[in-house]
């Protein structure tokens, strides 16, 4: 009989009175041990199992034939709290890449404030400075393009009104499948939700509202704005772990970006990747805790207890 290394929580409880028992009513909890199960509850029974054959899978019940029920949870608000992820108090989503589709529509509106100035680029171009804050995903390519006399601020603004125009209407459906559920579940376990972007403000709102998802969910709401080092600096982070009143070792990432995880490992922070821009292989090269194929494959088990697939998707 194995157990998974996680927390896990089995409770025993007599079906049937066994005249081997002291006391055959009671309810015992155990917790998985190397060293065998280990009681927890008040005082210690021995039981006797007459099963022949019995295995213990998540989320499964097991009932023996003799006089015990055995099942087996998961209990995510116990692996909140500690053990071998450790406890989880507020959860900081980037939003492009992550919340919102929102990651190529900004590369195409990029491409169209290039092509005003007379400057031909692709898409594939802004790839390595994606989560790196607008002046930085224009300029740099600008840089590599060696475009003379750009100016960082009137590329930004020209940037945001095509992508606002063309690309970011309010209720246009670029949130990904299971956001809004994913940040209710948080909510609802009583964990505190951010978003977290290098994106300007004025593009985090409209974003949000394409996706359609409310400000008021969001405990805070932290964007470039005010910061003069963006990811993969932890400036950001750090500000948002201030805001929320939680540790930085307490706080769970979400990220798609290379410099998005970085920014969080320099920041002590737990990290999610999702591999909606850049492939699994990519994302590995930064080390996130975990990587799941999209928002809507992270669970709440992933969040609370570090789920049971490491890098599997």
């Amino acid at each position: 009989m194995s157990l998974s290394s996680r927390s896990h929580v089995m409770a025993v409880k007599l079906l049937s009175p066994c005249s081997s028992l002291p006391h055959p009513n009671s309810l015992l909890f155990f917790t998985p041990s190397p060293k065998g199960p280990k009681p927890i509850s008040g005082k210690v029974h021995l039981l006797e199992l007459r099963s022949k054959n019995m295995a213990f899978t998540r989320r499964t019940v097991v009932k023996v034939n003799a006089c015990v029920k055995v099942e087996q949870k998961n209990d995510p608000e116990e692996a909140a709290g500690g053990g071998e992820w450790g406890k989880v108090s507020a959860v900081l989503f980037d939003m492009d890449g992550v919340l919102c589709n929102s990651e190529e529509p900004s590369r195409m509106a990029a491409v169209d404030v290039f092509a005003e100035m007379g400057v031909e680029v692709t898409v594939e171009d802004f790839v390595p400075f994606m989560g790196t804050g607008e002046a930085n995903f224009l300029g740099g390519v600008a840089n590599v393009k060696g475009v003379k006399a750009f100016n960082p601020e009137a590329a930004k603004k020209r940037f945001f009104e095509i992508y606002l125009d063309k690309y970011a209407k309010p209720n246009s459906g670029i949130g990904f499948p299971g956001s809004l559920e994913l940040i209710s579940q948080c909510k609802n376990k009583g964990l505190k939700v951010a978003i977290v972007s290098s994106a300007d403000r004025i593009k985090v709102d409209a974003n949000l509202a394409a996706a359609g998802l409310p400000l008021s969910m969001f405990d805070a709401i932290v964007s470039a704005d005010s910061f003069e080092n963006l990811k993969p600096a932890p400036d950001i982070f750090f500000a948002a772990s201030k805001i929320l009143e939680v540790p930085p070792n307490e706080c769970i990432v979400i990220e798609d970006a290379l410099a998005g995880v970085q920014a969080a490992k320099a920041a002590n922070m737990r990290c999610i990747a999702v591999t909606t821009t850049l492939s699994e292989e990519r994302l590995k090269s930064a080390g996130p805790s975990l990587i799941r194929k999209e928002i809507g494959g992270v669970s709440l088990e992933d969040i609370l207890c570090g789920g049971f697939g490491g890098y599997s998707m």
